[in-house]
């Protein structure tokens, strides 16, 4: 017999560096899931990407008992990383922060393919060019087209 949900919790951590402290503690506590037993379970699968912000899908279920999904990190977080800035723009249409090729919206739209809502890589890359427009980061040269 399937076990019964009773909530999902969303939280974004970074890898490898799950404690008690707020935001995690706070939000499981009042579930009634164990603190620790997350946060060993969450840094063992994220070692790896130690650093890193990942966001975390927690099903809890009416025993108390949880499981988690780990998703990519967020497409501005990689936005920045392959901008090399620190921030987005205050003013995106006026002030430009940084900017980036086709090739790097690439190779996001391929790395996030699994968490987005769009069926080909030509789709999810118009959706992370748009991710990075809007945060005052440039994409530089012609969209490749498959023609």
């Amino acid at each position: 017999m399937a076990k019964e949900v009773e909530t999902f919790i969303k939280l974004q951590v970074k890898g490898g560096a799950a404690n008690p402290s707020p935001p995690i503690g706070p939000a499981l506590g009042s579930k009634g899931v164990n603190i620790m037993e997350f946060c060993k379970q969450f840094n063992a699968r994220t070692q790896d990407k130690a650093g890193k912000i990942l966001p975390v899908v927690i099903t809890v279920y009416k025993d108390k008992s949880f499981d988690f999904v780990i998703k990519t990190p967020p497409a501005a977080v990689q936005v920045m990383e392959a901008a090399k800035v620190k921030g987005g723009s205050a003013e995106p249409n006026r002030k430009k922060v940084g900017s980036i090729s086709w090739e790097q919206v690439k190779t996001i739209a391929q790395d996030k393919m699994a968490d987005m809502n769009c069926f080909t890589v030509d789709s999810a890359m118009r959706m992370i060019a748009g991710t990075a427009r809007s945060m005052g980061v440039t994409v530089t040269g012609e969209f490749p087209s498959n023609n």
